[in-house]
This record gives C-alpha cells, sequence and structure tokens, in this order.
C-alpha cells in the first residue's frame, strides 16, 4: 500500500467503570517542561495533528516542543515504544491491543478516528450475501484492518476463514484482482476502493466498517511512565487534537489540504478517504472511551483481532484503557 495509507479498532460487564483509570485521582497539572516525541503514520485518520501543528494549537496548549516522528509499519512503533524513543504513538486498535498483549507498558488515553466507509469488502454481481461466500476465493491482506474486517464479517453470519478460500496479497492488488475475476471478493480500503467501484460499476460493497461501528479504528496510546510522569503533557496533547479538530471542521477545505500534504497526498486523491472516516472529538471521548468502547467495541475487536491471530494472549479494558485522563478535562 503507498505510503500515505500505511495504518492502519470489553470483558460482558465491567463492575467499576473507575478500573479503566488510574488509581491517582486526575487533575490537569500545566504542562511539564521538555518535548514530546510522538509516532505517527502517514494516514488521513491521524490527519488532526498536522492541523495541530500547522496552526499552533500545541503551544496554544501549553506544550514546549512536539516531535511528530514518521514510521512506516508498526512493529518500527513497537520498537520505538518499546525503548523509550518515542513517548506516544498513533496506532489501529487492535495494534494496541497486540502491543499491551506483548507486554508492552502503554495504555489507549483517547479514541482519534474509525472507518465508516473507508474499508470494505467488496465483491461483483454474482455474490448478494456474506454468506454467498463460503467456498469463494477471497482476497485481503494479512495482519491488517482488512483481516479483522474479514473476519468480522464472516462471523457476522456463522463462517469462519476455513470456510472460504483465503487469497492473501498486498490490499492494493485486491480490488484488481476483483475486476480481473481472479478471485469473487476482496476486502481493501481508500483509495482503492474508489479506483474498483470507477473501474468496475457491477463492484459493490458487501460489508464495510459502517457495518460494524468501532471495529476499524485508530487510537493514542502513551507510555505508562509518561502518563505518570507527564500528565500535564498528555493532557495538554489531546486538549490540541480537540482544538484541531473544531478548527477543520469550520475550515474543511483549507485543513484537508493540510492534512493531504502531511500525509504525501493531493486533496482530490483523498476525497473519498476523507468521507469515509469519522474523527472523534473530547466529548465523544467522554462520552465513550471509559464507557461504551471498554464495555463493548473492545471485546468486539479482541474478538476478530484473536480470530485473526493478530493477539496471541488475552487482554482486558483495564489493561488497556486509561480514560482518567479525558474524563478528567
Amino acid at each position: 500500500m503507498p505510503p500515505f495509507f500505511a495504518k492502519k479498532y470489553a470483558l460482558a460487564a465491567v463492575c467499576c467503570l473507575g478500573l479503566l483509570a488510574s488509581p491517582l485521582t486526575f487533575a490537569a497539572p500545566t504542562p511539564e517542561p521538555g518535548p514530546l516525541k510522538m509516532g505517527i503514520q502517514p494516514w488521513l485518520g491521524y490527519g488532526q495533528w498536522y492541523v495541530a501543528e500547522s496552526h499552533g494549537l500545541f503551544k496554544q496548549h501549553g506544550l514546549e516542543k512536539v516531535e511528530l516522528l514518521n514510521f512506516a509499519e508498526d512493529k518500527d512503533i513497537n520498537a520505538a515504544l518499546a525503548s523509550g524513543q518515542i513517548d506516544a504513538a498513533n496506532i489501529a486498535t487492535h495494534t494496541a491491543m497486540s502491543m499491551v498483549s506483548a507486554g508492552l507498558p502503554v495504555k489507549i488515553v483517547m479514541l482519534l478516528d474509525s472507518s465508516e466507509s473507508a474499508d470494505a469488502l467488496l465483491t461483483t454481481s454474482d455474490i448478494t450475501s456474506l454468506k454467498d461466500l463460503k467456498g469463494k476465493q477471497v482476497a485481503y491482506e494479512e495482519g491488517t484492518t482488512s483481516d479483522i474486517l474479514l473476519h468480522s464479517a464472516l462471523s457476522s453470519v456463522g463462517l469462519t476463514l476455513a470456510d472460504i478460500k483465503p487469497v492473501p496479497m498486498p490490499v492494493s492488488s485486491a480490488g484488481t484482482s476483483l475486476i480481473a475475476k481472479r478471485v469473487s471478493a476482496a476486502v481493501t480500503y481508500e483509495p482503492y476502493l474508489s479506483v474498483a467501484k470507477s473501474q468496475d460499476p457491477s463492484v459493490k460493497v458487501l460489508y464495510s466498517g459502517h457495518s460494524d461501528p468501532g471495529l476499524i479504528s485508530d487510537v493514542l496510546v502513551v507510555r505508562n511512565d509518561v502518563l505518570k510522569n507527564r500528565p500535564g503533557q498528555v493532557a495538554a496533547l489531546i486538549k490540541s487534537w480537540d482544538a484541531a479538530l473544531t478548527h477543520y471542521q469550520a475550515n474543511k477545505e483549507a485543513d484537508r489540504a493540510i492534512i493531504a500534504k502531511g500525509v504525501g497526498a493531493s486533496p482530490d486523491e483523498l476525497k473519498a478517504a476523507f468521507d469515509g472516516v469519522s474523527y472523534y472529538s473530547l466529548a465523544d471521548n467522554k462520552r465513550l472511551l471509559g464507557h461504551d468502547f471498554s464495555t463493548e467495541t473492545f471485546q468486539h475487536v479482541l474478538k476478530a483481532a484473536t480470530d485473526a491471530g493478530l493477539i496471541l494472549a488475552p487482554v482486558t479494558p483495564q489493561q488497556v484503557i486509561d480514560a482518567s485522563v479525558v474524563d478528567g478535562l
């Protein structure tokens, strides 16, 4: 997949939502001095950081310096977090779960974005339902959000990967294989979705992120030691994102150009992708992170990621999520 699209989201009951927060009562202090280093991949879901940087919003919220460090793959961000080279990172929800499962000392502190129609399972006219996929060849990229979306789609109708004929390939090739009739279905994301549909009018969306809210989502994770020792910086970072999103909503065309430049593409190339992604505000996080996301969405993403073989040891919301910062702002 092109660099600008590298990326890339509970227990049945939680006795007390307060368990998701740190044991210390959170009060947003003044941001601590010094730089904050944040890992980022060139995916537009993380675009509000480019908006914040462009409009000086980090400094407006008291942050001395925020360094946005680009990484090409999850494994590189994982290594940087583990070694302390970066303080925070923007990653897919299932990647955060996988990191914690592997013992990496990080917490999800904010929901960033979710894919509503930018990730999808495509078919042609001969496939009319998910159950029709049984015995059919399906193209998708293993270990990615496409992998998780496919597992979720199959599970929703009582099927598993064993019921289809998996055809692993790069996400950039999946749509092409569908159009060439080499497979019966393909899981991919923008801009490849739009390209496939424009090249073959018979191509249609059978299942997408819209069918499964929150499944394909991204989060901000922070190292536990940073959360403990620099809570003011973490709070200011979250407020900077929210301020950027407010600016974006009022200046969409101009700020989309800023984001497109940040991820190395043109606004036209990303139009369908922008339209298919929903950003989370601070208010959204207050409503969801320590509540529905933790008690419902979390378990759903965990199951899909575990079924896909991306998480080897079970994790709980308490291990992965710290909602204290957003709840305290």
